[in-house]
């Protein structure tokens, strides 16, 4: 007997394969948080559920230490999306993995699903959980430092620079909120934008000037991140001048906003200047039976156990949806 094909089953756990054949009743397009809570919540309701994505875990697999999911005190990004993964197989959800969804359209009450490989998959509903990837800025040093040092989310890593200097990059309202949330935590704070004047409402930049340490740098390009083993200078340039400055910070949280995965489906339904999903209370889009959760919706804060609970939502919509008017 083959024990190795056995042990390979067993390690699937419940998971089957995707069926072309086959009409869902639920599809989850993603692979990160939401959408693993999603797929979890619908097949828990008694519906035939698919998932299809790239790798389970999404974008908290770029993600170094995570402190701030209740009743887990420290993980990282990598073995989060493995507890993820692991339940998911604890349940009979049909999945396509290594693959992106390049479009849906709609069949009658129907959604037809394409892959990038070109094949089909028809769904009674959809929930698109493809989140969203932050803005870089493209310098030396970024990608390197990259969880050394560089940030896209003060509330995730903040408390990691307490009594620490930091900068904070990006004048509109995510780099002004998070210059003042950041204030209350390191020891000093630079704020930097790339315009001449900051673009954040004018109610946040008039709290900037109440801190005390608080710098504002306009007018201003970052040039290059430098450190050893960590983050430990931001050279900027002054357009003006062309005058070029060190900035010695322990850290950099780039807050210049985030590109949400929906170009797929936005020409479907409706979406803000942005990109991100427009849902209504139920997490239902413009369209009936297309759902969204998490971070390439229109929610504010951008957190993964928001990103969780909204997944859950929208299962559980998809099914009232379901039994009340399909």
């Amino acid at each position: 007997m083959d024990f190795s094909l056995n042990l390979s089953a067993l390690d699937e756990g419940k998971k089957q394969k995707i069926d072309e054949n086959k009409l869902y009743d639920v599809t989850v397009v993603g692979t990160g948080p939401a959408a693993v809570s999603a797929a979890i919540y619908a097949v828990r309701k008694g519906l035939s559920t698919a998932m299809i994505g790239v790798k389970v875990g999404g974008q908290v697999l770029d993600t170094n230490e995570i402190e701030n999911i209740i009743g887990t005190t420290k993980t990282t990004g990598s073995k989060y999306a493995e507890t993820l993964e692991k339940h998911l197989k604890e349940y009979e959800i049909a999945f396509k993995d290594g693959h992106l969804v390049k479009e849906i359209r709609e069949d009658g009450k129907d959604k037809i699903v394409i892959t990038d490989d070109g094949k089909t998959y028809k769904s009674k509903t959809v929930i698109i959980a493809t989140g969203a990837k932050h803005r870089n800025l493209n310098i030396p040093g970024e990608e390197e430092y990259a969880g050394k040092g560089v940030h896209f989310c003060s509330t995730c890593d903040g408390p990691f620079y307490k009594g620490l200097d930091v900068a904070v990059i990006g004048g509109g309202n995510s780099g002004v909120e998070a210059a003042l949330d950041m204030s209350g935590i390191a020891k000093n704070v630079t704020l930097i934008e790339f315009m001449p004047e900051l673009k954040a409402d004018q109610v946040l930049q008039n709290k900037l000037v109440e801190r005390g340490n608080i710098t504002v740098m306009k007018n201003t390009a970052t040039k290059e991140v430098k450190g050893t083993e960590f983050v430990e200078e931001l050279i900027v340039v002054d357009r003006e001048t062309n005058e070029e400055k060190s900035l010695k910070v322990d850290g950099i949280f780039v807050e210049i906003g985030l590109s949400a995965n929906s170009g797929f489906i936005k020409n479907l339904v409706e979406a803000n200047r942005v990109g991100e999903i427009v849902i209504d209370e139920n997490n239902m889009t413009s369209v009936k039976g297309i759902f969204a959760a998490g971070d390439v919706t229109t929610i504010k804060q951008k957190q993964i156990v928001i990103a969780v609970g909204e997944g859950a939502k929208a299962a559980l919509s998809a099914f009232d949806y379901l039994i009340k008017e399909y």
